[in-house]
């Protein structure tokens, strides 16, 4: 790549081509400034008195381990010196104004996925940035096409930074060293048809017909007149998933199911699936719940949940199209019904 390009020179240089884009710049830098932090935090975990006990649950009921308080508080450090007018974060019922003259508000999962380090599996930061509106706390209820950059850390053998700024997704790897990202991946693209699928297997039984349909296509492969076989991928870790999107190509799947606490999806919008959709699209790729685009939806809850499948055009086409094909309601039954009609019959 030649010259060894900062976040910071990087930010500089496209920051500069926008009217927001030096606010953003700025806000962007005190997020990757805090993640250098937190980084060594995980890194450090009980040694640094980081024990893993539980601190009770959030305002959405997700349980709150230590490590997630203290990525929250690090995060709000770094936000609260931005031109950031208000923050939601997973950690909160409900926005909370730092500045009402600013001209972004920030949607932020401090730690996606803190039950995983107990497994020393990758975790990360996954935040949305957008322009503040005439009444702050509405700015978070818009479409998620609103956003004008998005991006997560992941928190792995190595701390990587995935940014979604100016139209572009590019990847940074922090040098520990000289404790600043540096650029690795300029303008990256997805592969538009990768015959690879991650979602939990365990839960075929509650799915919704057309996402059983889809993954019982992938499975027969090409005996089922499919162009390839597939394989499987499932961390459980969303930015480590996306990453690998981003890398190799794929689809990763978390769709609603039967289940009352799944009927409306399990990932939050605002600060889950609006960034991870930016970030797919400007790379090439897709988001959607099965019917419809996720930077089309806006959220009427702050932490309002939705299914989210995304990752490579063509997977991303063909989940589409099989839902488009069904009636919109749950099917568990095994029984070829119209329900179950995929793309080969």
């Amino acid at each position: 790549m030649g010259a060894r390009v900062t976040l910071c020179s990087h930010l500089d240089q496209t920051g500069s081509e926008t009217p927001a884009g030096p606010a953003v710049s700025t806000v962007i830098e005190a997020i990757a400034a805090a993640a250098i932090g937190l980084a060594d935090l995980i890194a450090d975990g009980p040694l640094a008195g980081i024990t893993g006990r539980t601190d009770g649950v959030n305002s959405d009921g997700d349980v709150q381990k230590d490590i997630d308080l203290a990525a929250d508080a690090m995060m709000r450090a770094a936000l609260r010196k931005s031109p950031v007018a208000a923050v939601l974060s997973e950690e909160s019922e409900l926005p909370e104004v730092f500045d009402a003259g600013a001209s972004l508000c920030v949607a932020i999962d401090p730690l996606d996925g803190s039950a995983n380090l107990e497994n020393n599996i990758s975790v990360g930061t996954i935040f949305s940035i957008r322009s503040r509106g005439n009444d702050i706390v509405s700015t978070f209820f818009e479409p998620g096409t609103a956003q004008c950059a998005a991006g997560f850390v992941v928190y792995g053998p190595q701390t990587t930074l995935v940014l979604a700024f100016d139209e572009r997704v590019d990847i940074f790897i922090l040098d520990r060293r000289a404790r600043e990202f540096l650029l690795i991946a300029r303008r990256v693209r997805i592969a538009p048809d990768t015959p690879e699928f991650a979602i939990n297997a365990s839960n075929r039984r509650h799915w919704y017909g057309p996402v059983r349909t889809y993954i019982d296509e992938c499975l027969a492969g090409t005996n089922g007149g499919r162009a390839a076989d597939f394989n499987m991928r499932w961390i459980g870790s969303l930015v480590a998933e996306s990453l690998r999107i981003l890398v190799r190509g794929g689809v990763f799947l978390y769709p609603a199911d039967a289940r009352p606490a799944y009927r409306e999806g399990r990932l939050r919008l605002l600060y889950e699936a609006h960034p991870m959709a930016l970030v797919m699209e400007w790379a090439g790729g897709a988001a959607t719940t099965g019917r419809r685009r996720i930077l089309e939806l806006s959220a009427k809850t702050p932490h309002q949940r939705v299914p989210l499948i995304m990752g490579s055009m063509r997977g991303v086409r063909d989940i589409t199209a099989i839902h488009e094909g069904t009636q919109p309601m749950f099917d568990n039954s095994d029984a070829p019904l119209f329900a179950r009609r995929g793309l080969f019959r």
